[in-house]
């Protein structure tokens, strides 16, 4: 059964926060999985340019245009029209303050976003100020983030040094002060991670970040065990031992809850 108490705004993500309540997040790319998440209570949906990837069958995010966004979050929304989402802004779509101002406004206009998500540190604060005092609700994300892929020399774990640490840390800082409403910190060491959902008002969501974060977030397609590729070390098949990918989706959704994931073998130590 849907759960329609699920949240609808950024600020009931932050009294989940309050709450100590986890925050359930998966990516959704079409409409038939959307409506399985709902239903499962996923409490929001990013629809992720990891849709690049698993998708269109690129070696990256880099290629997705926002028309490509815009689709599929358009197909997501008619799959799950009460849900919360959030939609990924593009590489070099927000490469300016007014390019993101225009970017972001086509993206919430056209494909029922509620919520945009960008990727980068403090460069990004003057961006994250104007779209949020214009309305224009912000996800920030932190650590790998894979529209830097050739600038961080692969997916890796960032924030392993201490000078990386402390940058993070500081960036995760000044995106709240410029009005981000979440952060999305991936592939980070666990204590780091920690230290930052601790420090912040605003929930975190990881992916690779350990269980202290305030949610979590995985690619759909490798949680149902469906990458053909190398499954990576922070994600568990949900599909194991299930007979149906509803029962996978929910028994995803109650680890979250329960904190049972992720476990010491889906985090990294400092």
């Amino acid at each position: 059964m849907t759960d329609f108490t699920a949240p609808r705004s950024h600020t009931q993500l932050r009294a989940m926060k309050t709450a100590g309540r986890k925050i359930v997040c998966l990516t959704a790319y079409d409409a038939s999985f959307a409506t399985l998440a709902a239903n499962a209570c996923v409490d929001l949906l990013l629809v992720g340019d990891s849709l690049g990837m698993v998708i269109q069958g690129h070696d990256s995010t880099l290629p997705v245009t926002l028309d490509d966004m815009i689709y599929h979050a358009r197909a997501v929304r008619r799959g799950a029209p009460h849900s919360l989402m959030v939609v990924d802004l593009p590489f070099m779509t927000y490469a300016t303050p007014s390019q993101s101002l225009d970017s972001a406004a086509r993206l919430m206009r056209e494909s029922g976003a509620q919520m945009v998500k960008l990727e980068g540190g403090d460069w990004l604060c003057e961006t994250i100020h104007l779209l949020s005092e214009r309305g224009i609700p912000v996800c920030a994300h932190l650590g790998l983030t894979p529209q830097s892929v050739h600038q961080l020399g692969g997916y890796r774990v960032q924030g392993r040094e201490d000078s990386s640490a402390r940058r993070i840390e500081a960036d995760a800082r000044a995106l709240q002060e410029a009005g981000a409403s979440l952060l999305v910190l991936e592939c980070v060491p666990t204590p780091l991670a920690t230290r930052i959902s601790a420090a912040l008002t605003i929930p975190t969501i990881g992916i690779g970040a350990g269980p202290d974060c305030d949610g979590q977030v995985l690619v759909l397609y490798d949680m149902l065990g469906l990458n053909p590729g190398k499954t990576p070390s922070f994600v568990r098949n949900f599909m194991q031992d299930q007979t149906s990918v509803s029962a996978a989706l929910s028994a995803y959704v109650n680890a979250v809850r329960d904190g049972s994931f992720p476990s010491a073998a889906q985090c990294f130590s400092a």
